[in-house]
């Protein structure tokens, strides 16, 4: 029974790919579209695309590193 537990760092990485999703595809969207949020500062660094990949790729490795069923 104890050999079947499923890492927390498993959760962990499945909502930040999840959430680094979700911002990478708003991100793309507000570049696409132009449609920027007005007054704020420094837009053309698209900080949206860079932090929703950056959210994806660690979670992404926290899935693969702590997917259940591994062997260490």
């Amino acid at each position: 029974m104890h050999g079947s537990r499923i890492p927390i760092w498993f959760f962990i990485g499945l909502l930040l790919a999840a959430y680094g999703g979700m911002i990478l595809g708003y991100g793309c969207y507000e570049a696409i579209s132009g449609n920027f949020a007005p007054g704020v500062q420094l837009t053309e660094l698209h900080t949206p695309i860079w932090w929703g990949a950056v959210l994806l790729l660690l979670g992404v490795v926290y899935v693969v590193k702590f997917r259940p069923g591994k062997k260490s």
